[in-house]
Formats: C-alpha cells, structure tokens, sequence
C-alpha cells in the first residue's frame, strides 16, 4: 500500500526542469558542459584578427558546430572564416575594403552534441574594429579670470567606444593623473 502511495505522489509531480546544468544520460560516462558560458562579447582588430574557442565539451567527444544568431550554419570562406576541427572559430585579418559586417559584426552562437544530447551556447556577439589614426583635441572654452573653466576632450565618435581619457596635461606636465 505505501508503494501505491508513492507511486501516484511520483506520477502526479511535474517534472523539475534542470537549468544551467551538464546535461546527462543514464550512463555516468557521457555529458556535456559549458566549460566558460560568459563569453558575450569578442571585440577584434582587423589587423589581427581572432580565434574564438567553442566554450563547450562533453564525454564522449562532443561535435562543436557554430550557427549563426539567426540559425543559419557557418560556412568557411578561404582566408576569412574558418571553423578548425576542434570546434574553434577563426576570423583572419582583413583590410578594411574586405569588411563583411554578416561575417565580421554579427552574433554567433555554437554547440556541442554526443550521446549525451545537444547544448547550446548564448550568443557570442563578435565585432571587429579598424586601426585609424585619430586625434583628440580639447574644446576652446572662455572664462573671466577668478571663474572656474570647464574643458572637454573631444574625442572622434568612431573611436569613443574603445578610448578613454586617462590624464590631462598642460605644457607636456601631468596634471591630473
């Protein structure tokens, strides 16, 4: 009678889904894992280029294959894009006539599948950004003399994501570190 009990008190719960976790079959030797989830976002310079490892595993081996946000798989183009056999996604440098923004500023994602089942990784935004030279330069501003001035650094809206001011000189003197 107290089997019966528990076997309706078992059948009657829903199933608890299971978040964030390696996922498992029935044998103890197959899983897959994230090893680092919290890439979200790769920044590279087109001069340099980048490689992006698949940031899952498994036991067995897993097969690491790289979408597009959208789904779509990836392709290699020669000497632009290439997906290596360990699951790691190469974006080469390139001139800034060679810009591709469906390759080179979009969203990927990858997975990782084995006997285990299938995983997925979030996003991975990727963005390549061009060397340019640019100068910066101080806003004239005009005050009586006792008053207090403020200056502004003017620096190029297609830099100003990637440089920060990080000390005001007059005369090649330090004045603010």
């Amino acid at each position: 009678m107290m089997w019966a009990q528990v076997w309706i008190l078992v059948d009657i719960l829903p199933p608890v889904p299971v978040l964030s976790s390696p996922a498992h079959t029935e044998d103890v030797g197959t899983s897959l894992y994230f090893v680092n989830d919290s890439i979200q976002q790769v920044t590279f310079s087109s001069t340099v280029g980048v490689v992006i490892p698949c940031p899952a595993a498994g036991s067995p081996s897993a097969v690491l294959r790289w979408y597009l946000a959208t789904g779509d798989d990836i392709y290699d183009v020669p000497h632009i894009r290439h997906v290596h056999a360990n699951g790691t996604l190469q974006l080469y440098p390139f001139s800034p006539s060679a810009f591709n923004s469906f390759i080179h500023d979009n969203d990927y994602f990858c997975t990782a599948e084995n006997s285990a089942g299938k995983i997925r990784s979030p996003n991975i935004r990727v963005k390549a950004v061009f060397r340019e030279p640019y100068t910066v330069r101080v806003e004239d501003q005009r005050s009586m003399r006792g008053n207090v001035a403020v200056f502004k650094c003017l620096i190029p809206s297609s830099v100003q994501e990637y440089v920060s001011v990080v000390s005001w000189e007059k005369d090649t003197v330090s004045i603010i570190p």
